[in-house]
């Protein structure tokens, strides 16, 4: 089984898929294409229409077998919401996603970050990837519940259809006026009026752009960012490519994500973050709108960060304006050394509260654990077991390490030590490595870039 991390990914075997998230919550699923968006609100399977095409939901449970969707559909989006309509989900328990294959194995497991004034939750998407289907984990959060959902999704709602024949729900509770991200990074701002002569995708000028930035980094306390001609480019290929298909998402049609098309250009970071946004006009708006946010102004005010992007890109069937700012710390061998420095530190104070002896550092593990975590940015895959069948001992005796017991921890789309050791504790099974008595050792391994956007690997030795 998979344990996943916003922005993790797994394949999926082929039959049905059963998809739980246990607790009070409504489950509904939305069926798109390439685009983003529904053929029509047949795609919406929820309580008051619980069936589509290869998707079905009985019990808050719903089952699905991708190539049974639609015809053109290439997308499932998996959302949930409280079960009584108005509650915030961070009054209630932490929602877990659950996937079984058809032979009743569980394939992966998602817990998001705990969202707080969110009503509705992205919690993932199935996705059609060459000859295959993969899951991937979001978590992201609408504060205006399914409405603000199913319009970004094509959903034609009525404003005024609150109940149904009966005294039933009706179709979608009334919508609320914003969207937040719950990791800070992607958020939506209402869509600008369309323009009677919509610009061409560009690099956006950032005319203005640094010194707003800089003034608020300034006053939040953080050293001020240079523009990077390597961010600005990323950037502005990834809001053209959002421009082109109609919609926020950290992935083009042509597969990449922000961040492989950061290191695509060869530029390589030891911290990121990134702003993705539509419907500001002018870079000023743009900032205002990100410094409204409290998650999204700590991205663009990280003090490990020094330098960033911006792109801009117009739709021009719509005149939306699309945005791309990147944020980012350049690597070095002395940052990697600290990172790693870091994670061992932060492990060894858990175990030492629970008192167990502190780990020792580990130059093989430590070869073993950063040329995995290259390997999986390299080769676009998120798992133990690399795509050839090798296990975390294979590679450890590859770096030459002789030690008799090995276990490993991996992790992807955290932003920092801190986060990610964090993560881990909160896992029953990576917890459990952390803190097994029989490890004397460990090494620590990062790697920016690929679909998540950030690496890592812990590799324990005994």
């Amino acid at each position: 089984m998979s344990e996943l991390v916003p922005g993790g990914n797994v394949p999926l075997p082929h039959g049905t898929l059963t998809i739980r998230v246990p607790g009070p919550f409504d489950v509904s699923a939305l069926v798109t294409d390439d685009t983003g968006r529904v053929g029509g609100d047949a795609d919406f399977v929820f309580y008051n229409q619980p069936a589509a095409p290869g998707a079905r939901l009985a019990a808050g449970t719903l089952m699905v077998d991708p190539p049974r969707l639609r015809a053109g559909a290439t997308r499932l989006t998996v959302v949930i919401s409280p079960a009584d309509p108005g509650t915030p989900l961070g009054g209630l328990p932490a929602p877990t996603l659950f996937v079984t294959g058809a032979d009743g194995r569980t394939l992966a497991r998602f817990t998001p970050p705990r969202p707080r004034r969110e009503t509705v939750l992205l919690l993932a998407e199935l996705y059609l990837r060459g000859p295959g289907w993969k899951l991937r984990a979001l978590g992201q959060g609408y504060a205006d519940g399914l409405a603000g959902v199913a319009r970004d999704f094509g959903v034609d709602v009525e404003e005024d259809a609150t109940t149904a024949p009966g005294g039933g729900p009706g179709a979608v509770p009334p919508r609320g006026r914003t969207t937040v991200a719950t990791d800070g990074a992607r958020r939506r701002a209402p869509s600008a009026p369309a323009r009677t002569a919509p610009t061409a995708p560009r690099a956006a000028s950032p005319d203005g752009f640094l010194g707003l930035v800089n003034s608020a980094r300034a006053a939040a306390g953080s050293p001020a960012v240079s523009l990077s001609p390597y961010l600005t480019t990323a950037a502005g290929a990834h809001a053209a490519a959002m421009a082109a298909q109609g919609r926020l998402d950290s992935e083009g049609t042509d597969g990449l994500s922000v961040h492989q098309r950061v290191t695509a250009g060869g530029y390589r970071y030891l911290t990121v973050g990134e702003h993705l946004v539509s419907g500001p006009r002018t870079p000023a708006e743009f900032v205002d709108y990100c410094l409204s946010d409290p998650q999204a102004r700590r991205t663009l005010c990280e003090p490990a960060c020094s330098e960033a992007g911006l792109g801009q890109a117009t739709d021009p069937r719509t005149g939306t304006v699309y945005w791309t700012a990147l944020w980012a710390r350049p690597f070095s061998a002395e940052g990697l050394r600290r990172t790693a420095d870091e994670v061992i530190a932060l492990t060894n104070a858990r175990r030492t509260a629970t008192g167990l002896p502190p780990l020792a550092f580990d130059p093989l593990l430590t070869v073993a654990a950063q040329a995995h975590c290259d390997d999986m940015v390299a080769r676009a895959f998120y798992a133990h077991t690399s795509p050839e069948g090798g296990e975390p001992w294979h590679r450890a005796a590859a770096a030459g390490s002789t030690r008799r017991t090995i276990g490993e921890n991996i992790a992807c789309g955290q932003r920092s030590a801190a986060e990610v050791v964090e993560g881990w504790m909160n896992s029953p099974g990576h917890r459990a490595n952390i803190l097994k008595p029989d490890f004397t050792h460990m090494g620590v391994g990062f790697t920016g870039g690929g679909g998540a956007g950030t690496y890592w690997t812990q590799l324990f030795g005994g």
